[in-house]
């Protein structure tokens, strides 16, 4: 396959050539992108990283502080917000919050992802789902030879409801996705973090995976939630007379996609004549999703009808090829 055809240096794998790069008896084909054309990025370095450069220019940062609501101020916007509490914690959900202070700015970027339900005109373009991820203890050597995986690749399956899987640099599996939770009301917080059916779940499809690791063990699990728009990718837009503006979307895939996003959010602000601003994909919006209970309705059926697919080889239903024809899902 050549770089013309798809945009990029990839290889289409069969399965024996495949299953030589990971030893699994599930793989059936694969597209590989030859090495150096690629990256494997650690989120979290990434924004402690962010966070020393940011600091070394001068930008202050208050982690525990809630914003509670968005007001018009003269020309510019009052941010209501509230600190932590004496004791240096974050106020405890089911307390509500109390004003502790204000900020003035001529405008403001919302980029909150998955919780920004705390801003109510944005409701209406996400849903937050929560994805669950298990990592292994680290693999021996001969349990690294039974699998392969000699080019340590990031993985993914092409299942609408996917998995996605990598080597940690000291030999761990990473081992995650599948399920998209949708809490009840759309919440979001500490408490939907841990979820043992899914982590179950998972192992239950690992160990299907990759039966040679069976007693390979969990060292660590947890969950966090992702913001969803109806067409599966980042929305772009303003509110309060252009003077609050936001990107949300990123449908799991915000570690690369934000950054690109955040050079949008700038040429909004300070370079309004940006060509990235003409694009089609930046100035379109994906449907507003409908509130209660139509909302989870519609996220129950999207899910059985993807999980069916799966069931069906890939091939989609009536319902679901006439969705993404609107402009509603992954193939939108």
């Amino acid at each position: 396959v050549t770089a013309a055809e798809h945009g990029e240096p990839v290889e289409v794998l069969d399965a024996r050539a495949a299953r030589a790069e990971i030893h699994s008896p599930h793989i059936v084909g694969a597209l590989h992108r030859r090495p150096g054309h690629d990256a494997i990025v650690d989120p979290g370095k990434l924004v402690r990283g962010l966070k020393r450069v940011a600091l070394g220019r001068g930008v202050r940062i208050h982690e525990g502080t809630r914003v509670l609501l968005l007001d018009h101020a003269d020309t510019g916007v009052r941010v209501r917000v509230s600190g932590p509490d004496r004791l240096g914690a974050r106020l405890p959900a089911i307390r509500a919050p109390r004003e502790s202070g204000s900020i003035r700015a001529r405008r403001v970027v919302v980029a909150t992802s998955a919780y920004s339900g705390w801003f109510r005109r944005l409701g209406t373009w996400f849903v937050p789902v929560y994805d669950y991820v298990l990592v292994s203890e680290p693999l021996r050597a001969d349990q690294l030879a039974a699998i392969g995986w000699a080019g340590r690749q990031a993985c993914g399956d092409a299942a609408n409801l996917f998995h996605y899987f990598r080597l940690t640099s000291d030999d761990r599996i990473l081992w995650g996705g599948y399920d998209a939770i949708y809490q009840r009301l759309g919440g979001v917080g500490p408490r939907y973090d841990a979820r043992p059916a899914s982590f179950e779940r998972l192992d239950e499809h690992f160990r299907d995976f990759l039966p040679q690791l069976d007693d390979l063990a969990w060292t660590h699990r947890w969950g966090g939630a992702i913001d969803t728009t109806s067409n599966f990718t980042v929305t772009f837009g303003d509110t309060m007379r252009g003077r609050v503006l936001y990107a949300l979307g990123y449908t799991g895939l915000g570690v690369a996609a934000s950054r690109w996003a955040g050079g949008v959010l700038r040429d909004m602000l300070v370079r309004p004549d940006s060509d990235l601003l003409k694009l089609r994909f930046v100035r379109g919006k994906p449907w507003p999703i409908p509130p209660e209970p139509l909302r989870s309705v519609g996220v129950a059926i999207l899910q059985h009808e993807y999980a069916q697919a799966d069931a069906n080889h890939g091939r989609r239903s009536i319902l679901l090829r006439t969705l993404e024809a609107l402009g509603i899902g992954f193939d939108s």
